[in-house]
């Protein structure tokens, strides 16, 4: 009876709980709510001069990690670290105080603020994940970048990190109340303001100044790492160049070009093939074995058995598309590489065209970058190829098919350039059909983070393994022409790919301080005897030659002296088949 009567009275009991267990649950139901009406009710009244200061702080310590870690790293373990990060650390705040400060008004305040927090937020994203440094060539890349590719970096992860680093201080900026002033004690205190930055800018810098000009000096590519700082300075330097540009008739080049005695003794037409690959790497290319390099996969068996010439060791112009098409196609190339000139000038298309020669890009990218200006241009036609294509998106065995009509119908000489998509990533799943995902486990999300290094790996080797199907397709189609033409084909990709060496992924680093990985390409050639005979080029020659160092720069002398082009701007000591012609 004793043990009932504690049972009945006991706090634990279902008729004591009861109450208890309700007034919690609706505590607990009510807390979101509560801390939502709270927020509403949240409005703080505030300079504009304190919002940035404390925008500027946000962007220092929570969306320039990448920057940190580099800066650090770079500096390694020396002493006096934690002093030398704050005066840093100061310097840049001040610094983002100064860019923004002359934009901002009772009007602009929240906008521009609002969108230079995403900026940040977008920039340390892909700075951390993917090592991208947002030098001028990069932000021209992104400018450049179609739909498509950009749909494909847009991943959950993305949208995740972006919205933990903005949302803070985009809920900051939306709720605040910004205190008015007269206008001219408003711009009183800004000049004030922005003095007073510069002063503890240089002061903060100055302290530490001669370690870090030092760290610059030897490591220029950390500015870029800078946000929002380094992409707002490489974008307006890219529009400066390019308003600059439009406004410049292109440079000519190779105007005195003119065929060689070979073309009047030839009994056929000529059919010269350049394939331009997208994103592939020699360390990955399967030829290269038994070339000082060890593919995990065979990438290339179809190319084996159809007796190219390959090039083990090829250095590309640039890390991204956008810097390395234009080069490879130039006459400066990466030797005396010059934006400005490169881009304000003609190509090797444009000499080819001045040599009398049809000269037709097929794009399956987001363009040629200007280097096919002047010339004619198509690209294949998902409605017209729906095994091949899916939306607006085609794998590359579409600019062979799109191309059948034009090489079977071609009247007179033809130089075709077939741009390729590749291996661009991060979705390497979705660049070749199912029938070659032969090497598994395979990455089949772009968030590349979701996946394993041997993963990725796979699907980055089983896309090279279609290039290499799509360009031995190609040459059979060559060969099937021979009975009507002398037909040629010359492979390179233009740049490289990193797949987790050093943490690094996909590409576009700073030339200097780029991997092997993203500069070394694989490069192949075809000649069918007829063309090797009208050109007077020694196949086993070419092969012995093949194995030495080459680069893009070769690209240009090399087609003209394989084509038999003459002109004055022709260097043979760039010609990979100059000593190899009779």
């Amino acid at each position: 009876m004793s043990e009932q009567r504690l049972s009945l009275a006991s706090p634990l009991s279902p008729a004591t709980r009861t109450p208890i267990a309700i007034e919690a649950r609706a505590r607990s139901a009510s807390a979101p709510s509560s801390m939502w009406a709270a927020a509403r009710r949240w409005r703080p009244e505030m300079s504009i001069e304190r919002l940035l200061l404390g925008i500027a702080v946000y962007f220092t310590l929570a969306c320039n990690a990448p920057f940190w870690r580099a800066l650090l790293a770079s500096r390694g373990s020396e002493d006096g670290s934690l002093a030398y990060a704050l005066a840093i650390g100061v310097a840049l705040t001040a610094l983002n105080v100064l860019l923004l400060a002359p934009l901002l008004n009772r009007w602009t305040t929240k906008p521009v603020l609002g969108v230079m927090t995403l900026v940040a937020a977008v920039s340390s994203y892909y700075a951390g994940h993917f090592g991208v440094y947002f030098d001028p060539s990069m932000l021209r890349n992104v400018m450049r970048t179609d739909v498509a590719e950009a749909r494909e970096l847009l991943t959950s992860g993305f949208f995740l990190q972006v919205a933990a680093l903005a949302l803070p201080p985009l809920f900051v900026v939306q709720r605040a109340r910004l205190r008015q002033r007269p206008p001219g004690r408003a711009l009183a205190i800004r000049s004030a303001f922005v003095v007073l930055a510069l002063i503890v800018a240089a002061g903060a810098l100055g302290s530490v100044f001669k370690d870090f000009s030092g760290q610059m000096r030897s490591h220029k590519e950390l500015r870029y790492l800078i946000t929002p700082a380094a992409p707002l300075w490489s974008l307006a330097r890219v529009l400066t160049r390019d308003a600059q540009a439009a406004n410049l008739p292109r440079q000519p080049v190779g105007t005195d070009a003119r065929l060689g005695a070979s073309w009047t003794a030839a009994k056929k037409p000529a059919l010269f093939v350049l394939v331009v690959g997208e994103t592939a790497r020699a360390a990955n290319w399967g030829l290269n074995r038994g070339a000082g390099q060890s593919p995990a996969h065979d990438t290339t068996p179809e190319l084996a058995r159809r007796e190219v010439i390959n090039f083990p060791e090829v250095s590309s112009c640039g890390t991204n598309t956008e810097v390395s098409v234009p080069c490879m196609f130039s006459l400066q190339g990466r030797r005396n590489y010059d934006e400005d000139a490169i881009r304000g000038s003609e190509s090797l298309l444009d000499t080819l065209k001045h040599a009398g020669l049809r000269v037709v890009w097929n794009d399956n990218q987001s363009g040629c970058k200007g280097v096919c200006a002047g010339v004619e241009s198509m690209r294949p036609d998902p409605s017209s190829l729906p095994g091949l294509c899916e939306g607006e998106r085609c794998l590359d065995e579409a600019l062979l098919e799109s191309s059948r009509a034009l090489l079977r119908d071609a009247k007179g000489d033809l130089v075709l350039v077939l741009h390729q998509l590749g291996n661009h990533g991060p979705a390497y799943f979705r660049r070749y059909p199912d029938r070659f995902r032969r090497f598994t486990p395979t990455c089949d999300d772009e968030d590349l983070s979701k996946c394993s290094r041997e993963q990725i790996a796979n699907s980055y080797d089983n896309a090279l393994l279609y290039t290499d199907h799509v360009l031995a397709r190609n040459i059979d189609l060559l060969k099937e022409l021979e009975p009507d033409y002398d037909t040629a084909l010359l492979y390179v990709s233009d740049h490289g790919e990193s797949l987790g060496e050093n943490g690094l992924y996909l590409h576009g680093l700073p030339y200097s301080i780029a991997p092997a990985e993203q500069t070394r390409v694989p490069m192949v050639m075809w000649l069918s005897s007829g063309f090797a005979a009208r050109n007077r080029v020694d196949p086993a020659c070419l092969r012995t030659q093949a194995a030495r160092p080459a680069a893009h720069d070769n690209l240009f002398h090399t087609v003209l002296g394989l084509l038999d082009v003459h002109t004055a701007i022709r260097d043979d000591a760039l010609d990979l088949s100059a000593a190899c012609r009779s």
